[in-house]
């Protein structure tokens, strides 16, 4: 065996101008797998992360309207969530889409009414001022915080504490004084999607409240414990609020935690099959071997029938060649492996994505490229093998 490793790495570095073009086949497959994974995991945890910043973590509570009776959202319906086992906290919220004025220019906007626990609950990320606190929901302020991007569309500049802005709907038609700056999550979103994307304008629930002249809140979101199973937590919540307004189906929970997980498995399943899909090149770099090897056999002929001449058997010279095959695989598939991971780490810098590589797949695609090289390399092994010394030595 050891001999026939030694022949197996003097083959492969004979013909070494042949030998890098037929790795190449294998590198560039290997690679294409490696960038295509790391990316869509990079992907995949970059829009997680972005949709936690959402609120995308946790439950959301609302009401669903009957020809009968109608439930409310109120502060009774706040304490009754906030006393459910599991919960971590909870916050009112109130979503108007609006216009929002600023140095003459106007662009749509969503209007978060939103309390004190909303930079805990919504993963809210201060750079410049302050967050609104509850003095400012007891006055109903008329305060608000904006995102970085908003900052710099309209100043040219990320600090813009004091300054005011004019945000106008139905409801809403006033100014509104600029408390807070806050990160504009990782970008992704609105890398990705551009304009389409509508500016983020963060103020006091009560404020929205008192403009549109109501008392109930549109929703409530929930940030649970982490410990206790959040689909428990949303049928309580249900439970205990539809018994407390008399009815069986007046409000309703959305566990965003839950559809969090079903986007982040369905990019998965997207990845494994962009994944399956590229490695379909390394069935042409496996021909590329076969080829390479055949033409190996033949010009090899004369020397293998000098091996099985003098004693060499089958298995030995099968061994050898299946080896040879095999290596030029693997170091194909390590060099693929290198290259990919290289070019996903500028590619997540280039798009500011936190990297992180798929160790699965890159075990996945080294057992694929080791398979190829072995499958495609039998048949010429088997031909090597098979030959008659005689015929073999009468080769020129």
């Amino acid at each position: 065996m050891i001999d026939s490793f030694r022949c197996a790495i003097r083959s492969v570095g004979r013909k070494r101008g042949r030998t890098l073009l037929t790795m190449m086949g294998i590198m560039i497959g290997v690679t294409s797998v490696i960038i295509i994974s790391n990316i869509s995991n990079c992907g995949t945890a970059a829009v997680c992360n972005e949709l936690d910043g959402l609120g995308m973590g946790g439950i959301d509570i609302s009401t669903n309207a009957n020809g009968y009776n109608t439930p409310e959202l109120s502060a009774d319906e706040l304490g009754i969530v906030r006393s459910v086992k599991g919960v971590k906290k909870a916050m009112p919220l109130m979503v108007i889409n609006s216009k929002v004025d600023y140095r003459g220019i106007s662009s749509d906007s969503i209007v978060w009414g939103v309390d004190s626990s909303a930079k805990s609950i919504v993963s809210l990320n201060l750079l410049y001022g302050r967050f609104i606190n509850d003095m400012d929901v007891n006055l109903s302020s008329k305060v608000c915080m904006v995102d970085q991007e908003f900052a710099r569309n309209v100043y040219h500049r990320d600090n813009i504490v004091g300054k005011k802005i004019s945000i106008s709907s139905d409801q809403l038609n006033d100014q509104y004084e600029v408390i807070g700056v806050l990160k504009t999550g990782s970008g992704l979103l609105q890398n990705v999607m551009g304009n389409y994307i509508p500016n983020f304008i963060y103020a006091p629930y009560t404020t929205i409240q008192e403009a549109i002249g109501s008392s109930n809140y549109q929703q409530i979101i929930v940030r649970t414990d982490g410990v206790s199973n959040t689909d428990q937590v949303e049928k309580t919540i249900k439970t205990v609020l539809n018994q407390n307004a008399n009815t069986t189906d007046g409000y309703d929970a959305t566990n965003l935690a839950k559809q969090k997980d079903l986007l982040a498995n369905l990019l998965n399943i997207v990845t494994m099959i962009l994944s399956a899909v590229s490695t379909i090149s390394l069935l042409v770099a496996g021909l590329s071997i076969m080829t390479v090897m055949l033409v190996s056999v033949n010009e090899r002929t004369r020397e293998i029938g000098i091996k099985k001449s003098i004693g060499a058997k089958k298995s030995a010279i099968l061994t050898e060649f299946l080896l040879e095959a095999a290596f030029i695989s693997l170091i194909g598939c390590i060099i693929g492996i290198v290259f990919g991971t290289l070019i996903s780490w500028i590619g997540a810098s280039f798009f500011h994505i936190a990297f992180s590589m798929r160790y699965d797949i890159m075990i996945y695609v080294s057992i694929m490229s080791m398979a190829t090289g072995l499958i495609f390399g039998v048949y010429p092994a088997f031909k090597a093998a098979n030959l008659k010394p005689v015929d073999a030595l009468r080769s020129e």
